[in-house]
């Protein structure tokens, strides 16, 4: 029960928190206007490739991915709410939040998809 809630609440905090820290940083430099694309370029192959490491050695089911995104989809929508739009009071839902949302959930279950092929026997 552990493994699975460091698996799903810590590593979606500690994702999120990574990607909020940056885009307060970014805030304060020229590039505010399309940070949200910044973020989304610089984070996903990050993400991608730690989820893989992080999952590399398990053998878990494909629902147990599902799990993980669905619970990430949460947390950054909960968080995204709380510390963005109620704390610095924006406004701003466009496209790459969207993208970054499906994300969440798309690269966990992607990540499970490629852990869990055989490979073939020749």
């Amino acid at each position: 029960m552990m493994q699975r809630i460091i698996d799903t609440v810590v590593i979606g905090i500690i994702s999120w928190l990574v990607g909020y820290i940056t885009s307060l940083i970014l805030f304060f430099s020229p590039f505010t206007g399309i940070m949200g694309w910044i973020l989304l370029i610089v984070f996903t192959p990050i993400t991608i490739a730690f989820t893989w490491w992080w999952f590399r050695e398990r053998e878990l089911s494909l629902m147990y991915y599902v799990g993980v995104g669905i619970t990430w989809i949460v947390i950054a929508v909960v968080l995204d709410y709380l510390f963005i739009v109620l704390l610095l009071h924006a406004s701003y839902y466009g496209p790459d939040v969207y993208v970054y949302y499906a994300l969440m959930f798309l690269i966990p279950v992607g990540v499970g998809l490629v852990l869990r092929r055989k490979p073939m026997a020749a």
